[in-house]
């Protein structure tokens, strides 16, 4: 199976989210906040298309990649998730590297808090993605949904209405 950057993503944000995606649940597209998160991607940068490169092999899908200087431009609407954000660009120069692209650096973007992040890849991650990936698998291959977890983060999830279907959220963790 091919890991993209969204099961890279979904990994580190909820492993219940990751299985849900990865067997075909998927809630996105009636999310809002989903949808105001592709029109900052579409707005923020409206002459990028014409510069950068659109990037997809092994199963990811790099939206703006700066072919002369080696970078990955990845848009995100808010820094909640820096974390994630940074794992899964981390995963994109994992993938390119592996098909003989050195020297590549990420920036995860924030245009809304006008923020930029530079993110670089080590030997220490390149490890963790390899072990990260297995997990990945094995979360996915699993014949059983992950348990939820209810989490702060739950309450701006597209599966949030799926996970507590007929049950009061109470109070996060």
């Amino acid at each position: 199976m091919q890991i993209t950057g969204t099961h890279f993503n979904y990994f580190m944000l909820c492993h219940r989210k990751l299985w849900l995606f990865a067997n075909g649940i998927q809630m996105e597209q009636n999310s809002d906040l989903v949808y105001e998160g592709k029109l900052i991607h579409e707005t923020s940068y409206p002459q990028r298309s014409d510069r950068y490169s659109e990037v997809e092999i092994d199963g990811i899908k790099i939206d703006y990649y700066d072919v002369r200087n080696k970078i990955v431009h990845e848009i995100k609407k808010s820094d909640k998730h820096e974390e994630a954000h940074e794992w899964q660009v981390k995963y994109y120069m994992f993938v390119l590297e592996k098909h003989g692209v050195d020297g590549v650096t990420s920036i995860l973007e924030y245009p809304k808090l006008r923020e930029t992040h530079e993110v670089l890849l080590s030997d220490v991650d390149r490890e963790e993605i390899r072990e990260f990936e297995k997990d990945i698998e094995r979360i996915i291959a699993s014949e059983e949904c992950p348990d939820r977890k209810l989490k702060s983060k739950c309450r701006n999830c597209s599966y949030l209405d799926f996970c507590f279907a007929g049950e009061l959220t109470g109070e996060s963790e």
